[in-house]
């Protein structure tokens, strides 16, 4: 019921320009240590000024309703790039980064992500073979389907 009031709640607030391109990516309740964590992301990058503005937002309605009891814990944060992508509109963020991805069929299978269609991604990959003596790469494409994607994570490289 408190996750519930949460995303009307942040659906209000997404309503207003500032906050237009935000999206809730999950929302944690932990009602035995009364901590609340709301992740949300946005199109153009969360940033520490709009987690905020977002956890100020909520706090009136916390303590007004009580909904977590007397003093709470509330973390209003970004995913975090160790967290997976759950939604479409995530990959158009970390087109050129290297993803690692878990698929339903198959092996799991390591990139840079180069496009984003509506019903699937472009991987790029190196491909490392001998030929005879010789030590060769080559790099392939390959169209993946959303549907074949249980799991995506982007990679730090450095």
């Amino acid at each position: 019921m408190i996750v519930e009031k949460i995303e009307q709640l942040l659906a209000e607030k997404f309503s207003e320009p500032d906050f237009a391109d935000c999206f809730v990516v999950e929302i944690k309740l932990e009602q035995s240590e009364q901590r609340l964590e709301v992740y949300v992301d946005s199109d153009s990058g969360m940033d520490f000024s709009k987690c905020q503005k977002i956890s100020r937002y909520l706090e009136p309605f916390l303590d007004e309703g009580a909904w977590l009891g007397p003093t709470y814990v509330l973390e209003v944060s970004s995913p975090g790039i160790e967290r997976p992508l759950k939604f479409h509109r995530q990959y158009h963020r970390n087109i050129g980064r290297t993803l690692q991805l878990n698929l339903k069929e198959g092996e799991p299978r390591e990139g840079i992500l180069k496009t984003v269609n509506p019903e699937s991604i472009i991987l790029e990959q190196e491909i490392k073979f001998k030929e005879g003596k010789r030590n060769k790469k080559e790099i392939i494409q390959t169209v993946i389907p959303f549907e074949h994607i249980t799991k995506a994570i982007v990679k730090i490289t450095f």
